[in-house]
């Protein structure tokens, strides 16, 4: 087990920044200030971003120079993961953004292949970044541990039901046996707005939910002696 005495992760996903409401006068960066504030309370070592942190990439570029300016004064690590809101199209808001260069932030896909690598906590932390709008496995072909702590990032839709080779529509479908082929400490989810434990309890695998509708990060520690405590931390 790793010699670090604790590793902390909030996690959270579906922030859904700058969303395009015009008839909102409410601040469209609110929710990633509240969740980096939480992480700050729990002195969390690591920030999970599990998709959709942008809810389209029709952001004008002074809206997301603010979120890069927030990222790099947190100043502590932040991974991202895209989602089928903000993939990784020509035009994503982390290519015109810049956000890839923000030295604290890794966004898994752009400026690491898959995986991000955290040596002083014996952490790594992978997933699959959607690279479009199409359909696509978010678990498929899991990372073979590398490290003694291993989260996995992943954004779509868990179902409890056996596979279906007739359905025509994917949505980004996550099923039980894709959660336990990861192997890993905890499975970090994203897509649903409401914060929900799935799966059969063999390995963590929780949805943070969107912030905006649980004013809740979920707070992962992975503990010396090997086990791994998931609570939730409140937004202020």
């Amino acid at each position: 087990m790793p010699a670090h005495p604790e590793v902390i992760i909030v996690h959270s996903s579906d922030l859904h920044l700058g969303t395009d409401d015009s008839f909102s006068d409410k601040d469209r960066l609110a929710a990633l200030p509240k969740v980096l504030s939480a992480a700050t309370e729990v002195k969390a070592d690591v920030v999970l971003l599990a998709g959709d942190s942008f809810d389209n990439h029709r952001q004008p570029l002074a809206l997301l120079e603010r979120a890069a300016g927030m990222l790099r004064d947190y100043a502590r690590p932040v991974v991202i993961l895209p989602g089928n809101h903000d993939p990784l199209t020509p035009d994503s808001v982390y290519r015109r953004g810049g956000l890839g260069l923000i030295p604290n932030v890794t966004i898994l896909g752009l400026n690491v292949e898959k995986a991000a690598l955290f040596d002083d906590f014996e952490l790594e932390i992978w997933g699959h970044a959607h690279f479009d709008y199409s359909d696509m496995s978010p678990l498929a072909n899991p990372r073979p541990r590398t490290t003694p702590w291993q989260l996995a990032a992943a954004h779509g839709h868990y179902v409890d039901e056996a596979r279906d080779p007739n359905r025509l529509i994917g949505s980004w479908l996550i099923h039980r046996e894709e959660l336990i082929a990861t192997g890993s400490d905890y499975v970090a989810l994203g897509h649903w707005n409401q914060s929900t434990a799935v799966g059969d309890g063999q390995i963590p695998a929780h949805y943070s939910g969107s912030p905006e509708y649980t004013g809740t990060v979920n707070v992962i520690r992975l503990r010396s002696n090997g086990t791994v405590e998931v609570g939730k931390a409140n937004l202020k």
